[in-house]
């Protein structure tokens, strides 16, 4: 049996290793906080892209980096399957989520590889070519023939031709279709004269033509415009004032999921066509697969938690719990000094995070019992451990990438992109988290968080870099990653509203799939004939004489249901909406519980989509003829 000297010994024995690893442990801690001062202190250099950023600032950037890396070792490791991708299998990626997968499977279908080809300009065709030849030479070099070489997809025209049409998978020639003709890009503005503006000018963006086009002087080496651009001040961000098309401003929410996906293949082929112009390499993460979990809150991809919601909340585009999260913080936090920078409980934040997957839906949950911090430490929480990060794996990169860029007008363009690239569910959630952001930084008098503690507190929750360097990473891109929150929170509006040359290269790519699209046998050529003379006496009887620039408006909910509107060079989507408002009794009852009604253009070139008050219509029937107008109330 130990005696008590020896029991004595033990003990103190235990207590002098116990402080011996407290010890290493603060050493430890200490060593990474003056890393990260370290990386600070480079951060603050004159050369730095924000020389405005301040020691308190860089003090946030290190206290919520040292709170997360607090939660990762307490629990569980984050089990993944991890293996390396080889440059061929990176351009087939590429090429899968650009819808180009058939250029490299060489199977028929009706995917839109063929359609959306027609529609890309000379640069961005060139890049696609690029892309497939390097596919197709890392192939050769580890000895595996491809199914197609880049000469059956791509010829190379001579300087002064057109390029030849793409080859189809069974080797025939495919039909000529519709080519894209790029836009002129327009002469610089006055502010683009002077040669050197302050941050704080007004910049002019035009979303009418592709970005890529403008940026063509850094490929053959001349002076950009915008580039010239840098910045002075950094404490003030750049304004930008959209050039406002005549077909009105469309937001992402305004066209059809079908729409969408189709803008998401253009969008990477642009970006990547526009990185290389600015001689940015476009890298990209290999998609990360994740054990993630199919049921409950915390670690559960969006789009699983999106269809479990969306039994109980049908239409649902953010997650429930998502949302009440920012609803608390809204109700109660906004005005709360140090909200999302002061940490709450720990121990408490675990217990309601514990309680928030047994009765969140079973509405148990006792919000009352959230207080401010503990739901912002609930908030970051939740994004950090999405299995797929908010700004995704693959295009995390990219997104960090667009930081060096110099011209604020190439970066926002940047940042624009690959807004247009994420995919839905992570789009609306970014969008619903920026709205809040937006919130927070409105109340800097009473919560005190200014804009860049809130960009600093929240780009360590966003950009979870993930693998061997991840920590040096994520130090290194300290100020660079709260700069893009800066962006993300201070242009929001902008970059959720979908440019011009994006829809047009859509239209083009649905009036190439109409073109190509024929019956499968004679009873359906006869049952789509017959179909199509019913509709056309339909139309004959509803109006007798449709000439050129008369629309006929449906309006479903409206007493009067339909209208034939002779357009002119001035009429305005809101000037039908008013038209019908005053048909039926705008001041009755009845009008007033009726939900706001917009016009929609649907059919035609398009799927759907929701025109801008302010949209001229001649212009919209001039690019869309085929078209149905139909008045009704916008599905959120």
């Amino acid at each position: 049996m130990m005696d008590v000297k020896d029991c004595g010994g033990v003990v103190l024995t235990a207590f002098h290793s116990f402080r011996i690893h407290a010890d290493e442990q603060k050493h430890a801690a200490d060593n990474r906080k003056a890393q990260y001062q370290r990386i600070g202190s480079m951060s603050l250099s004159p050369s730095a892209p924000e020389r405005c950023v301040s020691r308190d600032s860089m003090e946030d950037y290190w206290s919520e980096m040292k709170s997360i890396e607090e939660e990762r070792q307490g629990g569980p490791e984050e089990q993944t399957e991890r293996s390396s991708m080889d440059e061929a299998e990176l351009e087939e990626a590429w090429l899968q989520e650009a819808g180009l997968s058939t250029l490299v499977t060489g199977t028929q279908s009706d995917g839109p590889a063929e359609a959306l080809l027609s529609t890309l300009t000379r640069s961005q065709a060139a890049m696609v070519k690029k892309r497939l030849d390097n596919y197709t030479q890392t192939l050769r070099k580890r000895n595996r023939q491809p199914t197609r070489h880049v000469r059956d997809v791509f010829s190379t025209p001579d300087a002064s031709s057109e390029p030849t049409p793409p080859i189809s998978p069974n080797g025939q020639i495919a039909l000529r279709l519709p080519q894209w003709n790029t836009p002129k890009v327009p002469p610089p503005c006055a502010a683009d004269t002077n040669g050197s503006g302050s941050a704080s000018e007004t910049i002019l963006l035009s979303f009418d033509v592709p970005y890529s086009e403008a940026a063509r002087a850094h490929q053959k080496g001349r002076e950009c415009q915008d580039c010239r651009r840098i910045r002075k001040d950094d404490r003030d961000s750049p304004r930008f004032q959209i050039v406002r098309p005549r077909q009105g401003m469309t937001r992402v929410r305004d066209l059809s999921s079908e729409d969408i996906k189709k803008i998401g293949y253009i969008s990477l082929i642009e970006l990547t066509t526009f990185y290389d112009f600015l001689s940015i390499e476009m890298k990209r993460n290999r998609v990360v697969r994740s054990r993630a979990r199919d049921s409950g809150i915390f670690g559960v991809p969006l789009t699983t938690l999106l269809e479990n919601d969306q039994k109980k909340s049908p239409g649902s585009r953010v997650p429930l719990v998502f949302k009440k999260l920012l609803s608390k913080l809204e109700q109660t936090g906004l005005q709360t000094e140090g909200i999302l920078r002061v940490p709450g409980s720990a121990s408490r934040v675990k217990h309601l995070r514990q309680e928030l997957e047994l009765k969140f839906y079973e509405d148990r949950f006792d919000w009352d019992q959230v207080r401010q911090n503990d739901a912002a430490g609930l908030l970051k929480m939740f994004i950090r451990e999405l299995p797929n990060p908010l700004l995704t794996q693959q295009h995390l990169p990219a997104f960090t990438a667009a930081q060096s860029i110099s011209s604020p007008k190439h970066q926002i363009q940047a940042l624009h992109l690959l807004i247009m690239l994420l995919p839905e569910a992570n789009r609306d959630t970014l969008k619903a988290l920026l709205e809040f952001l937006r919130k927070v930084v409105a109340y800097e008098e009473k919560n005190r968080m200014s804009l860049w503690n809130v960009s600093m507190i929240v780009a360590p929750n966003l950009f979870t870099f993930r693998g061997k360097n991840a920590k040096q990473e994520e130090m290194q891109g300290a100020v660079a990653a709260a700069q893009l929150v800066r962006l993300l929170i201070t242009h929001q509006d902008l970059l959720w509203t979908v440019p011009c040359f994006l829809i047009s290269h859509v239209r083009k790519m649905n009036e190439a799939a109409m073109g190509k699209k024929t019956p499968a046998s004679e009873k359906s050529k006869r049952r789509l004939l017959k179909r199509w003379s019913m509709e056309k006496d339909r139309e004959r009887s509803e109006v007798t004489d449709l000439r050129d620039g008369v629309i006929r408006v449906h309006a479903p909910l409206h007493a009067k249901v339909s209208m034939a509107i002779q357009l002119n060079a001035e009429m305005k989507a809101r000037d039908i909406t008013a038209r019908f408002d005053g048909e039926n009794g705008r001041g009755s009852r009845s009008a007033s519980r009726r939900q706001r009604q917009y016009l929609f253009e649907i059919g035609g070139n398009i799927g759907e989509r929701c025109l801008d008050p302010d949209a001229h219509l001649l212009d919209v029937y001039r690019v869309n003829p085929h078209c149905e107008w139909v008045l009704k109330s916008w599905a959120s």
